[in-house]
């Protein structure tokens, strides 16, 4: 992805408190402070910013350490119980700041760090109180990328609740899937959407001068195998992706949709595609749930999407899966970009071209009457030819796809499917935990 501003901003980081839990009395208690360290520097050197809270061994230093970490807006704190430990230390440390706790136990045959934490969280799981536990040294690697991938789920959760979603235009007539609960959103997910009008976007692209849309789209064509749209349609995608580029900054969005089918299929297309290196996913045909799962996938993966139909399955096991041509260019394997007209409308400027290999994890999300469902696959994809006039991805999945097929329609799973590069539903399970019962997570296991 090109390296500006708006990447850095869909960046997910985990700020995380790292703090050793003990009772002065037990064995392992001096473990403590070297716990800390060295949890700290471990999380540091993964990614993680990090604030060490130090050893907490009383009520007053709990409610100290909770204080200091909502001062700090973690999204996680993670707990190393040194020894055994009152339960109520990390209680009074979450009236301070409710976040999910990561607890990591070291062994010890009398210290009494793993019993304690068995004691801990039998108390929060009567409390629905999300949290992870892992038992070994802090070197281990197991115990590592199974608290790391918690820790970023936790946050995902905490940026998801405060990102906003633009919805330029309606969802399109016929596609009701599509449609959006705000308050079901809002309480289950935190997103907000934030409504644009379609007629103030068409009036501001007309206000991009022609010549610094010219200068744009000059710099693409340079960049691509094949052009074969007149120049007035792509100084026109230009000026859209101008006036698009002006109402992110303006609310601030993370991600947003566009009701293009029809009238606008192949004007947004290449903004699309644009958007998508710069971090902010722009979904099809006004779908605000397919935003907000092409915004997951971007953050988990830190990698453009793909905004997709599952199409057709081929006779090798694979399926085909497209949509009309609004990847990001780096998403094309060999890097060669045609750039045409949309199919069934013959206008405007889409990237055509076969997706690249690699490991894939596609979301399909809808509202449901008391929640959200979120739908999750992983596969492979493989080389494929320009078998659609998009970006088709060819996906081979474990299960046989009469298995995948017959999952799809008993689960009731949207058409539409997002698609990010690498392997994340275990990511995806841990946030769907921590968020609560009002999200139905149906993942097709291997």
């Amino acid at each position: 992805m090109t390296e500006n501003n708006e990447e850095i901003k869909n960046r997910l980081v985990a700020r995380v408190a790292v703090a050793a839990l003990s009772s002065p009395l037990e064995i392992g208690a001096d473990r403590a402070d070297t716990a800390v360290v060295k949890l700290t520097d471990l999380l540091k050197v993964n990614g993680c910013e990090v604030i060490s809270l130090g050893a907490i061994n009383t009520p007053e230093k709990a409610v100290q350490a909770g204080r200091k970490s909502a001062e700090e807006h973690v999204n996680a704190i993670a707990l190393v119980p040194v020894s055994w430990f009152e339960d109520y230390l990390a209680l009074d440390l979450l009236e301070e700041c409710n976040v999910p706790l990561l607890f990591w136990s070291l062994p010890g045959m009398e210290t009494g760090s793993l019993c304690g934490t068995q004691q801990l969280a039998c108390y929060l799981k009567q409390l629905e109180q999300p949290f992870s536990c892992v038992f070994g040294e802090i070197e281990n690697k197991e115990c590592l990328k199974k608290a790391i991938a918690f820790l970023k789920a936790a946050a995902l959760k905490n940026r998801l609740r405060r990102s906003r979603i633009g919805l330029a235009g309606h969802r399109v007539s016929g596609m009701t899937h599509t449609s959006a609960n705000e308050f079901m959103l809002k309480k289950t997910i935190g997103c907000r959407i934030v409504p644009l009008d379609l007629p103030q976007l068409l009036e501001k692209a007309k206000q991009v001068t022609k010549k610094e849309a010219r200068e744009r789209w000059e710099k693409i064509v340079q960049n691509v195998e094949t052009c074969n749209v007149p120049e007035k349609d792509g100084i026109y995608s230009m000026q859209v992706y101008a006036a698009l580029k002006e109402l992110i900054s303006e609310h601030k969005l993370d991600a947003l949709t566009v009701g293009c089918y029809p009238h606008l299929m192949g004007h947004v297309c290449l903004a699309s595609s644009l958007l998508a290196d710069e971090g902010i996913p722009l979904a099809c045909e006004g779908d605000v749930n397919g935003a907000l799962g092409q915004l997951i996938l971007t953050l988990l993966t830190g990698q453009p999407t793909h905004n997709t139909d599952l199409l057709e399955p081929l006779e090798d096991g694979s399926v085909i899966f497209s949509h009309c041509g609004s990847g990001s260019f780096s998403l094309a394997e060999n890097k060669k970009v045609i750039l045409d007209s949309v199919r069934l409308m013959g206008q405007g400027v889409c990237a055509l071209f076969p997706s690249k290999p690699g490991a894939v994890t596609l979301i399909s999300l809808i509202a449901r009457p008391d929640g959200y469902q979120c739908a999750v696959l992983e596969g492979e994809a493989l080389s494929t030819n320009m078998v659609f006039p998009g970006n088709p991805v060819r996906v081979r999945f474990n299960q046989p796809v009469n298995d995948l097929i017959n999952w799809i329609f008993n689960k009731g799973i949207a058409h539409h499917w997002m698609i990010g590069y690498g392997h994340v539903a275990d990511k995806i399970r841990l946030w769907s935990s921590i968020i609560g019962n009002k999200m139905r997570l149906n993942i097709l296991e291997k």
